[in-house]
């Protein structure tokens, strides 16, 4: 059946004419819709004028109100008042529960369908079924949907095989995959790039070039989905030299390369490529805000979600995620604020927990604790990644044991820490000088958690004892360690001998450092002023010959910390 027959019988099955000037008024009232309040009188309107079972009238309906809420039960409503839907409204509705819902509920409407005698699945019913199942990786449901398409002889339509294709090759059954392929009698651009991106999805990075290079056609989503196998490979430079040579670029390919090159931490090509696009979407403001704010560049962040606001574009819940993490490195309190009532403003759901939780981090590293509680107490659940923020904020505003006694509650509660949630703690112990608290942790992340000490663990309980005057622990602990301890610890321990004015250890780490560090001028200072505190100038004075013979000098103000 040609398209112009397809749509002829789809008109005819309405139950009014397209001819009907009221018809004609409520689609376009349709097509100019905006918002999803002005809908919602249209749909009066719709059931006002005995448009109800108009099955054109409800398809166009319920599409747009698709496009403008999430809200499945709305639009399942308005489909259950149609006595007789016919399959394009079927498919439609099949659609929306695709994108919208869970392979379960997709398949309870498509078992409905099936069993109603005045409509039968068609090619256009079976890619959306195959999508769901390739979204959830539902290998078994996606396989009874193949033996469907192949009893319904629709298999060889050249997008239900290439929806086939993308399923089995994101469920990594590339075999299976290839075999739908190979099988296919016509194959386009969506069928190659679907087997491209397939074979990257199991690492054969080989075949996906070669069968690139083998396409006759191609488009930009083709291109797109072999600049993303270059940068999975972590070849930036073959995925450049790929974009360079497209004959047209569209907005993904811009944001797949800048994403690269932001992970890959070279910021100034990532914005080069920014400032060239044309075409700026949410997705593409969020990978470029996104790569300030985990380079460390906040305050660069923070200008371009200022440059995002005056484009009129609206920010998305990962916008402002990153805007807030970048708040929170810049530590300002005023900043802080700002954020906040942004997003208290806007339309986002702060119940998502990734939301709150960057909203009480935020609040927590710029000092507003106050206001970090309150929302940490309201989140409906509390994760680690929340309870770590805040255990970090108390411990950075000097409430260590607040903190360890936040920690102990989060582990009361039945959440399991990781290896970045005792570096927190440990490191909290260390500001506030809790050595029986902090070697307590230590011991039960060893022997209860299983966790192997990183040299960040270690560096901690080094600081923690050193702190504490319990050098010859930290020293032995420190040579204990299954790797090499990196400079940091050394340098932690050797700053606690000034302290504690332990020359002969001193002298020891001291020298260890100078074989990790021969050109770190701070080591050598560090050690001459614990000489210098003991009246050694000899000791002093020899040090000092050693850092002009290696041509070091003091820089002024420097300190470890700093």
């Amino acid at each position: 059946m040609t398209l112009l027959n397809r749509c002829i019988s789809f008109y005819e099955s309405s139950s009014h004419s397209l001819s009907s000037p009221l018809c004609h008024s409520i689609l376009n009232l349709i097509k100019s819709c905006k918002t999803l309040s002005t809908l919602h009188q249209i749909h009066t309107q719709i059931i006002h004028q005995g448009f109800e079972q108009d099955h054109f009238i409800i398809t166009q309906f319920i599409s747009l109100y698709n496009s403008l809420s999430s809200n499945i039960t709305y639009i399942s409503s308005v489909f259950n008042r149609v006595h007789q839907p016919n399959i394009y409204l079927w498919n439609t509705l099949i659609k929306i529960h695709s994108e919208k819902s869970t392979v379960e509920g997709s398949f309870l409407l498509f078992r409905r369908m099936m069993r109603c005698s005045s409509v039968c699945a068609d090619k256009y019913t079976f890619p959306s079924l195959v999508k769901v199942c390739a979204r959830e990786l539902a290998v078994r449901e996606g396989g009874v949907v193949h033996g469907l398409i192949v009893r319904c002889g629709v298999g060889e339509d050249v997008f239900v095989g290439s929806s086939l294709v993308d399923f089995y090759g994101k469920c990594r059954e590339i075999e299976c995959a290839r075999k739908v392929f190979d099988e296919m009698s016509v194959r386009n651009e969506v069928s190659y790039t679907a087997m491209i991106v397939g074979y990257a999805n199991v690492g054969d990075f080989e075949k996906a070039v070669g069968l690139f290079e083998e396409m006759p056609r191609r488009n930009v989503g083709s291109w797109n989905a072999m600049i993303n196998v270059f940068v999975r490979l972590g070849d930036l430079g073959s995925a450049r030299k790929l974009f360079d040579l497209m004959p047209e670029r569209n907005v993904v390919s811009f944001t797949t390369l800048i994403d690269a090159y932001a992970k890959s931490g070279d910021m100034a090509s990532a914005r080069f490529l920014f400032d060239q696009s044309e075409i700026k979407d949410v997705v593409l403001w969020s990978a470029m805000i996104t790569g300030y704010t985990q380079n460390g560049q906040p305050n660069e962040a923070v200008q371009l979600f200022t440059d995002l606001r005056e484009h009129n574009v609206k920010p998305d819940e990962y916008v402002i995620v990153s805007l807030m993490s970048a708040c929170s490195q810049v530590g300002s309190l005023e900043l802080a604020k700002w954020a906040d009532s942004y997003v208290s403003q806007s339309s986002l759901d702060l119940r998502r927990p990734h939301v709150v939780a960057a909203l009480v981090d935020m609040h927590a590293k710029c000092g507003n604790m106050e206001r970090a509680t309150m929302l940490f107490k309201k989140m409906p659940k509390r994760d680690l990644i929340s309870y770590c923020s805040m255990i970090q904020g108390l411990s950075i505003h000097g409430c260590g044991p607040q903190a360890v006694a936040l920690f102990s509650s989060m582990l009361g509660e039945g959440i399991i820490p990781d290896n970045v949630a005792f570096t927190v703690i440990l490191s909290a112990c260390s500001h506030a000088g809790l050595v029986e608290e902090g070697c307590q942790f230590f011991e039960i992340m060893v022997n209860k958690y299983f966790i192997v000490p990183s040299p960040d663990h270690y560096a901690c309980i080094v600081d923690l004892l050193g702190r504490a005057g319990k050098l010859k622990t930290a020293y032995d602990l420190l040579k204990s360690m299954p790797i090499e301890p990196y400079a940091g610890a050394w340098g932690a321990l050797l700053g606690a001998c000034k302290l504690h004015s332990e020359i002969e250890l001193g002298k020891e780490i001291a020298s260890r450092l100078f074989e990790l560090e021969p050109l770190n001028a701070g080591n050598y200072v560090l050690l001459s002023n614990i000489y210098a505190e003991e009246d050694r100038w000899l000791d002093v004075s020899l040090v000092r010959n050693k850092m002009r013979e290696r041509g070091l000098r003091k820089v002024p103000g420097y300190t470890r910390i700093q």
